[in-house]
C-alpha cells in the first residue's frame, strides 16, 4: 500500500541565530516525495557544531522537530555527538560505509527522513547554484555523490575553485539566493 503525504511547502525558514549569516539551502517543491534528495544545504564550513544548529532552526518551522542527524564522517573533521539547537539537544550520528559522504540525513517527528546534498563549502558560486539547482529538481534521481562527479565532469574547474571573498553576492547576483527570514505565528 502507497501512502502519499503532503509536504510542508519550501516556504521561507526562520530567522538565523544572531552573528550567523543565512543559511544556504534549496528545497524540492511540496508534493508526492521522488528521487534520492530533498535538496540541498551549501554550509559555509566543516564545522558541523557551528553548522548545524543555523540549518535546524532553518529546517524545523517547515519539517518539524528534528531529532536526530547523521553525516558520513568523510569530508567533516569533527562530527560532535550532540549539538545544542533551539532549546534543546539534538542527537548527531555518523556512518561511513552506509551514507552517502556528501549527503546529510536529518529525521523529524512530523515528517520523517530527508535527506540533503551537502554542497563543499569550498564550492565556487556557479557550480554551487547548479548543484542546488539539481538536488531540487524533482526529476532528479542522483545521489550526492552522483550529482558532484557529474558536475565535476561537466565544469572540471568550476567545482573546484575555493570560495572568494564577495562569493555569496556574485551567487545572488546569478541568481542564487539566501533564505528569507520568517516570522512564526505562535509567538515564540
Amino acid at each position: 500500500m502507497t501512502v502519499i503525504t503532503e509536504r510542508a511547502p519550501p516556504a521561507t525558514p526562520a530567522v538565523s541565530p544572531s552573528g550567523h549569516p543565512p543559511v544556504r539551502l534549496s528545497l524540492k517543491p511540496s508534493g508526492p516525495r521522488t528521487g534520492l534528495l530533498d535538496g540541498a544545504w551549501w554550509p559555509r564550513s566543516r564545522d558541523l557544531a557551528r553548522e548545524l544548529p543555523t540549518l535546524t532552526g532553518q529546517l524545523e518551522p517547515l519539517w518539524g522537530r528534528i531529532t536526530r542527524i547523521t553525516v558520513n564522517p568523510t569530508h567533516w573533521p569533527v562530527v560532535p555527538r550532540k549539538i545544542p539547537a533551539n532549546g534543546r539537544v539534538i542527537k548527531v550520528g555518523w556512518f561511513t560505509d552506509e551514507q552517502d559522504p556528501h549527503q546529510l540525513l536529518l529525521l523529524s517527528y512530523r515528517v520523517g527522513r530527508w535527506d540533503l546534498l551537502i554542497v563543499p563549502p569550498e564550492t565556487g558560486a556557479a557550480a554551487a547554484a547548479r548543484l542546488m539547482d539539481a538536488a531540487s529538481d524533482p526529476h532528479t534521481a542522483r545521489t550526492g555523490s552522483e550529482l558532484l562527479g557529474a558536475e565535476l565532469a561537466r565544469h572540471p574547474t568550476a567545482s573546484a575553485e575555493a570560495a572568494s571573498p564577495g562569493h555569496t553576492e556574485t551567487w545572488e547576483a546569478e541568481g542564487g539566493a539566501m533564505a528569507a527570514p520568517v516570522s512564526t505565528t505562535d509567538g515564540k
